[in-house]
């Protein structure tokens, strides 16, 4: 394995960390988060796909890395979601 695809696989796990800790941080302080289950368990969801993408085995063709990259895209939109529906009363 190369410095350089070992040292975006940290970049990407991190980043993982980053934003599963934002998550966990918006949950908590979310007055909607009970009117949020579906998008709570889509999070969650995501969450476990990236992990388990940063469990599998290196050597993809550079496919795991983008695969995290557009599993954390989701769950920012997800946050988002969540956030907006917050902001505006929805459930």
């Amino acid at each position: 394995m190369t410095e350089l695809a070992l040292s975006r696989r940290n970049v990407l796990a991190a980043a993982g960390v980053v934003l599963a800790a934002g998550s966990a941080a918006a949950f908590a302080s979310s007055p909607a988060m009970a009117d949020q289950g579906n998008m709570d368990a889509a999070l969650r969801q995501l969450q476990n796909a990236l992990n388990s993408l940063h469990r599998a085995t290196p050597n993809k063709g550079g496919h795991k890395e983008r695969a995290a990259e557009l599993v954390m895209q989701a769950m920012a939109e997800v946050q988002a979601g969540i956030d907006y529906a917050a902001e505006h009363g929805g459930g």
